[in-house]
């Protein structure tokens, strides 16, 4: 069984450290991100839709989300829209999208993503920006 075949919420957690929730439907982005994160502390968790993605929020507690844009069931903004409505602690976000759009960019920024990052983008990116986020 591959690592990422696993159900969500049942991958092997880093005991130390912070826990993100990544929400992609591509198994190849949500591999390396994983690995990545969990190779510097975080524990790191998975959905495969933006669905899924809200159940993950409520069940992991995650200290932040790693949300792509364009996927099936639910988008991103839909799933931004929603958690936006329902919480009241506001958990931080970083959007991720192969969207070149500047109207997808300003229109997360107000929904408040902390970050916005266009695929393909270099992984110390993607790290410094969750490096700000939780510190």
């Amino acid at each position: 069984m591959e690592k990422n075949d696993t159900p969500p919420g049942e991958q092997q957690p880093v005991e130390e450290g912070k826990k993100i929730l990544i929400v992609d439907d591509d198994v190849e982005i949500v591999d390396t991100i994983q690995t990545v994160l969990q190779a510097n502390g975080y524990a790191v968790v998975f959905a495969r839709d933006g669905t899924q993605g809200l159940v993950m929020v409520e069940r992991e507690r995650p200290d932040l989300v790693i949300l792509d844009m364009m996927m099936p069931r639910r988008s991103g903004f839909l799933v931004l829209e929603r958690l936006r409505r329902t919480r009241k602690d506001m958990i931080p976000v970083i959007m991720i999208t192969a969207n070149e759009g500047s109207r997808h960019k300003a229109y997360a920024e107000m929904l408040g993503v902390v970050d916005y990052l266009r695929k393909p983008f270099p992984m110390d990116r993607l790290l410094g920006a969750v490096a700000r986020v939780l510190g």
